[in-house]
């Protein structure tokens, strides 16, 4: 579909499936045109960019491994080249690694996970930063990053070595908050709890859901659509006054 240049533009990482899509999805719902990217599933990219169509909204598939400067820079050149403009970034593209004990994890495990998800998270933001900063000619805008709760719960016998990464995911957004507040950028971040996606089965746990739901005081894991929810309205003018704020939202866990 044509770009409609009064619409507000937002880019997805990791929007080809789970929270990404679902992020990718809503924001179309609500007047954005998209651009998301991803690893290597080029298929579930473009089906989620036809459904943006289907909507009436523009959007943009780009492959982009996160973890390289090269590509991080490559995407949002394909932002600034399709759109003219960039309002709204969310950061999402992230990976777990494989379930492990600490004394069982190995260096190639631990080097990948925090390269795509703290070094990834840094690229983006920085790109983001570097865009809409009134300070570097931008207009403003907002930036969620995605967390998770074992930043806080720790995740002992499952994957600290992910649970570490997004305590960086959190400082990272913390720190730069406070950085680019006054230069009309907001930067916040959602930590979702368990969610209904194919993460825990590709970190090779598929039954981690049924085991972990009892344990969380609404009694159920969350699902895209509620994350993408809390998402959005960080990235809208109803969140104007919030910087800086990490959202749990884990059903109470």
């Amino acid at each position: 579909m044509a770009r409609d240049g009064g619409a507000p533009a937002l880019l997805v990482t990791g929007g080809s499936r789970g929270i990404g899509a679902a992020v990718a999805l809503r924001a179309a719902q609500d007047g954005y045109d998209v651009a998301l990217t991803y690893a290597t599933e080029r298929d579930a990219a473009q089906r989620v960019a036809a459904t943006i169509g289907e909507a009436g909204r523009c959007a943009v598939v780009i492959q982009a491994d996160v973890a390289a400067e090269d590509d991080v820079l490559r995407a949002f050149a394909a932002v600034d080249d399709a759109f003219g403009r960039l309002d709204a970034l969310v950061v999402n593209a992230g990976i777990t690694g494989r379930f492990t004990r600490v004394d069982e994890l190995d260096a190639a495990t631990l080097q990948r996970v925090l390269a795509v998800n703290v070094a990834g998270a840094f690229l983006c933001a920085r790109e983001g930063v570097r865009r809409m900063s009134t300070a570097r000619g931008g207009s403003g805008g907002a930036i969620v990053t995605i967390s998770s709760r074992a930043a806080t719960l720790g995740s002992p016998g499952e994957y600290v070595h992910y649970a570490a990464s997004k305590a960086a995911v959190e400082t990272l957004t913390r720190g730069l908050a406070k950085e680019v507040a006054a230069e009309g950028v907001r930067v916040n971040a959602v930590s979702p709890g368990l969610i209904e996606t194919e993460i825990h089965a590709r970190a090779g746990q598929p039954g981690r859901i049924e085991r972990i739901a009892p344990a969380i005081p609404l009694g159920r894991a969350g699902t895209p659509g509620e994350i993408a929810a809390a998402v959005l309205w960080l990235l809208s003018p109803a969140a104007s006054y919030v910087t800086g704020a990490v959202l749990e939202a884990g059903g109470g866990r």
